[in-house]
């Protein structure tokens, strides 16, 4: 297949910085000196062993649900056909296998009712072929997409702050020695497992210390008070109630209840037997298809039932409330958008991303 040949993902490049290229390798080391690789790694040993048990087990895997977590995950990223996806995947060093491989860890990781305690082991221990595994984990997930993006804002700041700061600096390997629980004494140990050296490291630290200053300096009230203005529709929280049903005429039905015999949403669930939950969303995580049946609703209002899958669903609007700024989920939606928009332009001027090109073909 023309264009997708195979290559390493020690040859993959995910951006390059002057005549610098930066390697999955690269982001993922990157990740685990702030901090950001713990839960993520222990998540996919969870998986991993989740998979082993359901093989000792002998459980036989739902080909059906695997197979459809597979065509989800083509529709969300536009891979129409097989060739597509295996260009996708060849760009990314992956195979079908690895493909499917990965679908059925998170299967097996739902169906298992059993508490799952995975063997402890340390990223920076782990054998050469776990490792590769987790790197085919995080590109499937799109952790390493979010890691690349990390990587490269840090590589930005770092080129646009030239002077590195002495304070920022002491105070940046603080935090990491105290975050690992090391002492500096123990820091060339470390940085031998890992296969880094001093010169690594102290680029880490000093990428850091710009990041963290940059930061502080954009998210001050003022900046975040301005945001606000601007994101109150967006940030605008709704609660409902929700009923799930097999046709437009129960849908119907079920509407008719609350709205005619003033039948609680919960009341007519529970005699037709329908599934019922209560969610909490924001206004932009909605659709954008469905989003204006959304910007007139007031507490109380049910609208018309909606198509969802092979079925309909009914929905209830319990609360409609406007973003406070002391709303943690708000004030962490304004700064992660205050830090997206101000990274990303200085990015333009000093990074370029390249995933799934290899150095080979340069």
């Amino acid at each position: 297949m023309p264009g997708t040949e195979s290559v390493s993902h020690d040859e993959l490049i995910l951006c390059t910085c002057g005549t610098q290229e930066y390697t999955p390798r690269d982001a993922i080391d990157a990740a685990l000196f702030r901090g950001e690789l713990d839960a993520k790694w222990k998540d996919f040993l969870r998986c991993v062993e989740a998979q082993r048990r359901a093989d000792e087990l002998d459980i036989e895997l739902d080909d059906s649900a695997v197979a459809n977590a597979a065509e989800a995950f083509r529709y969300e990223h536009d891979l129409i056909t097989a060739e597509e996806t295996e260009a996708w995947l060849a760009t990314r060093a992956l195979t079908l296998d690895d493909f499917t491989d990965y679908f059925t860890r998170r299967y097996c990781t739902d169906a298992l009712k059993e508490n799952i305690v995975p063997e402890q082991i340390e990223y920076i221990s782990a054998t050469s072929e776990l490792r590769q595994l987790f790197l085919a984990e995080l590109i499937l997930c799109g952790e390493l997409d979010r890691m690349t993006t990390a990587l490269m804002f840090r590589l930005a700041v770092r080129c646009a702050e030239k002077d590195s700061n002495s304070d920022a600096i002491t105070a940046e390997e603080r935090i990491f020695f105290d975050r690992n629980k090391i002492e500096p004494a123990q820091l060339p140990n470390w940085l031998e497992r890992l296969r880094r050296d001093s010169k690594w490291f102290d680029e880490m630290v000093a990428m850091e210390a710009a990041f963290r200053r940059r930061r502080d300096m954009l998210l001050v009230p003022q900046a975040r008070q301005r945001e606000l203005a601007a994101l109150r529709l967006p940030l605008t929280r709704f609660e409902a109630e929700v009923i799930e049903l097999e046709s437009h005429d129960a849908a119907q039905e079920a509407l008719f209840c609350v709205r005619e015999d003033g039948m609680s949403m919960e009341e007519v669930a529970i005699e037709g037997r329908y599934p019922y939950r209560r969610i909490d969303f924001l206004f932009e995580d909605i659709p954008s298809d469905v989003q204006q049946r959304f910007l007139s609703v007031s507490p109380g209002d049910v609208l018309e039932p909606a198509v969802r899958g092979d079925g309909f669903e009914l929905c209830r609007i319990v609360n409609k409330i406007e973003p406070e700024p002391d709303d943690p989920s708000v004030k962490s939606r304004i700064d992660q958008r205050l830090l997206d928009r101000h990274f990303s332009e200085l990015t333009s001027k000093y990074v370029e991303r390249r995933l799934g090109v290899s150095i080979s073909a340069e």
